[in-house]
């Protein structure tokens, strides 16, 4: 199943996506109380089973009659990310940087600020006041689907609501100059996520999807998540030894190669460019950089 968030006559709510991917069900006809996507995370084990029975029953509306969001518009935390995660692009990372490419022995575990998450056809700022080397990231994104703490990696899937794409846009003179990701990558319109949230039980599991990015209409990233380093159940389950996750907290997993700074010379975002970051069976994200 595909849930959303949605604008409609200046109203956001959460819906569900037909099959064909043309309309969107308001799931408040189901249930009236869920007013946001994390809420309906919470509730999805009780309410699974009336969704399937009862969605035809539901009054399809036209995609193109209302505007899609970010299915978590303003999440309750911080997402969690995860750095140099594809061993391609840890090795064009690390030619970047200048330095030698050397396999980590874990994960780079980093924060990314999000004051409002940017949704499916929205804008980012390219901030070109402070920085030149705006570059663009496709990346798996996670939704946890309940509280849960210290996970064997055998249960993390459990706890896995579904996925959506990502695009963790980054300044790249930034995140050097400062040494660390967080204000490099934490940046107002940096974190991007669409078109919609597809359930755990529509992807295989472990997940091996096709990752790509177009910007302008030329394919620059072109991988799969099966070339992760370390895969999910690794990171879940560690990171959830320490910290309480929750539900709609979101993972970033990592980007693979083909990101603007790994070309020769580089290639980084200007004004009026448009990231189309695509995920096998879940969607297209696509930006335009103002």
């Amino acid at each position: 199943m595909k849930f959303c968030t949605f604008r409609q006559q200046g109203v956001e709510q959460v819906g569900i996506i037909s099959q064909n991917n043309q309309s969107v069900y308001a799931l408040k006809e189901l249930d009236p109380t869920i007013e946001k996507m994390e809420e309906l995370i919470e509730k999805y084990p009780e309410l699974k089973k009336e969704i399937a029975e009862k969605i035809e029953q539901l009054t399809p509306i036209p995609l193109e009659q209302v505007e899609l969001l970010a299915p978590i518009p303003q999440p309750k935390h911080d997402m969690l990310c995860v750095g140099l995660n594809y061993r391609l692009h840890a090795l064009e990372s690390a030619k970047f940087a200048g330095r030698d490419y050397q396999k980590p022995e874990h994960p780079v575990y980093f924060s990314k600020r999000v004051n409002r998450t940017v949704g499916p056809n929205g804008t980012i700022d390219a901030h070109s006041d402070i920085t030149e080397k705006l570059d663009y990231e496709v990346e798996l994104a996670v939704i946890i689907g309940k509280t849960c703490s210290k996970l064997a990696p055998e249960e993390v899937f459990d706890a896995i609501f579904g996925y959506t794409v990502g695009n963790d846009v980054s300044a790249r003179d930034i995140q050097k100059a400062y040494g660390q990701y967080m204000f490099g990558k934490g940046l107002d319109d940096f974190a991007a996520l669409g078109p919609w949230i597809v359930t755990r039980d529509e992807v295989n599991e472990p997940p091996h999807l096709n990752l790509k990015t177009y910007v302008n209409g030329e394919l620059r990233q072109d991988s799969n998540t099966a070339d992760l380093i370390f895969d999910l159940p690794y990171m879940i389950s560690e990171l959830s030894q320490g910290m309480t996750l929750e539900a709609g907290d979101i993972l970033l997993t990592g980007t693979p190669a083909g990101v603007g700074m790994g070309f020769n010379p580089p290639k980084f975002l200007n004004a009026g460019d448009e990231i189309i970051c695509e995920i096998e069976g879940i969607g297209q994200l696509r930006n335009t950089i103002v």
